[in-house]
């Protein structure tokens, strides 16, 4: 719960300011969409200009706060929207499985590698 009322606290004040920085956060994704394109990492990927697209309105969805990552709370927010609830410990075991640089959350690239990446994922598993 403290949790949650610090987020509170973190968010802007006025929708205007809220929709500002959600257009800049789609700004900064579509140039991390971009780039992940022109590097071709994932050049096997069907679709993938499509693909990034739908993760790019995914992550912005429940990037609650705009702050560029996923936390504990909004995977919660996330998965519970899906009908996926999970454990706390459930969670936390899924950040960990892809936070590539230990911030206990899950930053967008960290997003993009575990929607495209090899091992399984609830969250592609779902056409949603």
């Amino acid at each position: 719960m403290a949790d949650h009322a610090h987020r509170e606290e973190n968010l802007p004040k006025s929708g205007k300011e809220y929709g500002r920085l959600k257009s800049d956060q789609e700004k900064k994704l579509d140039e991390i969409n971009a780039k992940v394109i022109e590097d071709g990492i994932y050049e096997e990927a069907e679709d993938l200009g499509e693909k990034l697209e739908k993760y790019k309105k995914k992550f912005i969805e429940f990037d609650l706060d705009a702050s560029g990552d996923i936390d504990l709370f909004e995977l919660k927010q996330m998965l519970e929207k899906m009908g996926q609830a999970k454990t706390h410990l459930e969670m936390k075991k899924m950040i960990a499985e892809v936070d590539t640089n230990n911030s206990g959350s899950i930053h967008y690239d960290e997003f993009i590698a575990m929607m495209l990446g090899k091992s399984s994922s609830i969250l592609r598993d779902r056409k949603s």
